[in-house]
Parts: structure tokens; C-alpha cells; sequence
């Protein structure tokens, strides 16, 4: 049939940047459950799991029946988004008590996440786009999801797994920035954002460690409670120092026109949302709740206008391959 025929045509060149969308929407149902408007989140996550598992199925034929695209795609910095959804999903479905499915989505991410990080670390270059914080991204969603497993299942050696991954996404953030090209605030197609995007994730799983932590497991003494509680901040007050500034950047350079990495923009946002959600109540600051409300709502806003374009741009691609 002509339809299906555009579509799979369609489908077939996504690059691996798409994963982002998966991101995106599994972040803002996080927020949007820290928020208690857990019916619209829980759209949001069947939403995402729906979008996950069509991506996993490109991905396993990709390797399966098309090896040389798979390996061309899995070394551009876009594929890594397969560990950060896959972690996000984990953390949402560990938050409904699914601690079975958390895991094994943590079991799965922790499998691909050093192939990916190496095929693309090896590959990076100077003056690079925001996906180059993504190595940043991956990793810390690993430990966002290893911390709230240890919260869920008061699992120790899981927290102290979560530690190593905090602080080896920090070192792999420091390394990347050099690499990233300024000039994309004004010129980037959206994947920008990821330089904030990167450090509000690492803000969440500093504070998903903190909450880790309890009289039964007793994991950090009070030296170490004390710099993962001003590392936390700091990663927050930088985090959203980065939005100022590429919000700025947007409202200077309007950039209206839909792409892929459009997405980029959207999980970041709502990254930054639950960060600050999670830092209102570890370093009991009530305010930045109302703030957190506030970024979560702009990331829903976000999210729905690039449905949109997404969904346009979709249905335009498959009408030109009939």
C-alpha cells in the first residue's frame, strides 16, 4: 500500500537524535507526577513507552538487518539519548512501584550505555553542537535511576553505584565543554539546550542521592551529606543560570521553524523543572517549588508545540515519499 510504504520510508531515515522526544516526554511526566497531576502524567508515560518501544524496534533491526547504519548512527552523539530515555522511563515506572520493570530498564541502559559512550567519545571533534553534553546526560540518568532503585528497594550498594555515576557525569560534563561550539545559543536547531539540560539532570540525581539516604541504610555521613548538598545547589543555581541565558538566546534569535532536535530543547526544560522540584524539598527551600510549577508548565507548553510540529513535519515527509 502507498501509505505504509511513505511511512516506513519515513521512519527509516530518523535519526537517532529522535530518542530526545522519548526524553522530553518521560521527563515531563516526572514533573508533572512531582506536581500531583498524576492522570496527565501517566498519559505522558504511556506516551513515551509507546514512542520507546518503536524506537527499541528500529534500533534491534537496524543492528540486526542494516549493521553499517546502525554503526554510523550509534557513533553520532544523538544515540546515547536511547540510555537517557530508557533510564528517565525507568525512574518514572519505579515512582508507580514497578520496581521490576525499573530494573530491568536499568539493567538494559547500563548494557548499552559503555558501548555508546565509547563508539561516541572517540568520535568527538571541536566546536561541537549541545549533543555533546549528552555523554554527560546518559551517564547521570544512570545514577538518577540507581538512586531512586536504592530509595525504593533500600538497596546500598545501589546508592554508592549512583555516587561513582554522579560524579564520573560531572568529569565527562567538564571534558565536553571545551569541545562545544558557543556560536550554536545563536545558531543551534534546538540541541543547545543540553548544555543546561546536562547539568539540571546531574542537579536531580545529586538530589535523588540525598533522598537515598535513610536511618535503615545510612549511606553518606555528615562530610559527605554536606558536599553532595552544596554540589546539588551549586549544579541547580548553574542549571538554571544556563536557561537565562538560552532563553535569552531564543528571544533574541527566534528559531520557529521545526526540527528534530527541537526535542532537545524540550527535555531540558523540563530536566530543569524537576530538578528544582527535587531541590525544593532535599534542601528544604518551600520557594523554589512555586518556581519548579512554574518551569514545568513552560516545558508542557513546549512539549505540545513540538507535538505539533512533529506531527506536521511527519505528515509532510510521508506525503513527498508517496
Amino acid at each position: 500500500m502507498p501509505g505504509i510504504s511513505g511511512l516506513r520510508a519515513w521512519w527509516a531515515e530518523r535519526p537517532p537524535a529522535a530518542g530526545a522526544a522519548v526524553l522530553a516526554t518521560g521527563i515531563v511526566s516526572i514533573a508533572l507526577h512531582m506536581t500531583g497531576h498524576e492522570t496527565v502524567s501517566r498519559v505522558f508515560l504511556w506516551l513515551g513507552c509507546l514512542a520507546w518501544l518503536a524506537l527499541a524496534a528500529d534500533f534491534c533491526a537496524r543492528l540486526v538487518w542494516r549493521r553499517q547504519r546502525w554503526l554510523a548512527d550509534a557513533g553520532t552523539p544523538g544515540s546515547i539519548t536511547a540510555v537517557a530515555a530508557t533510564t528517565v522511563l525507568g525512574t518514572r515506572l519505579s515512582a508507580l512501584g514497578s520496581q521490576t520493570p525499573a530494573e530491568e530498564f536499568l539493567a538494559l541502559a547500563a548494557l548499552l550505555w559503555p558501548v555508546l559512550l565509547f563508539l561516541v567519545v572517540r568520535r568527538w571533534e571541536r566546536r561541537m553542537p549541545g549533543a555533546v553534553f549528552l555523554c554527560c546526560v546518559g551517564t547521570e540518568g544512570l545514577a538518577v535511576l540507581a538512586a531512586t532503585l536504592a530509595a525504593a528497594e533500600s538497596t546500598a550498594w545501589l546508592a554508592h553505584a549512583a555516587l561513582v555515576l554522579f560524579w564520573l557525569g560531572l568529569v565527562l560534563y567538564c571534558v565536553a565543554l571545551p569541545r562545544f561550539d558557543p556560536r550554536q545559543l545563536w545558531q543551534g536547531a534546538g540541541d543547545q539546550w543540553i548544555a543546561g539540560g546536562a547539568l539540571a539532570i546531574s542537579a536531580l540525581a545529586g538530589a535523588r542521592l540525598l533522598a537515598a539516604d535513610s536511618a535503615r541504610l545510612y549511606l553518606w555521613n555528615d562530610d559527605d551529606e554536606g558536599v553532595l548538598r552544596d554540589m546539588t545547589g551549586a549544579l541547580l543555581v548553574l542549571s538554571l543560570a544556563w536557561y537565562a541565558v538560552l532563553l535569552v538566546a531564543e528571544v533574541a534569535r527566534p528559531r520557529p521553524a521545526y526540527d528534530v532536535r527541537r526535542w532537545a530543547t524540550v527535555f531540558p526544560q523540563g530536566m530543569t523543572a524537576a530538578a528544582v522540584l527535587s531541590g525544593a524539598t532535599v534542601l528544604d527551600v518551600p520557594w523554589l517549588r512555586s518556581l519548579g510549577q512554574v518551569l514545568m508548565w513552560v516545558a508542557v507548553a513546549a512539549w505540545l508545540a513540538v507535538a505539533v510540529g512533529a506531527v506536521l513535519d511527519a505528515r509532510a515527509g510521508i506525503s513527498a515519499r508517496l
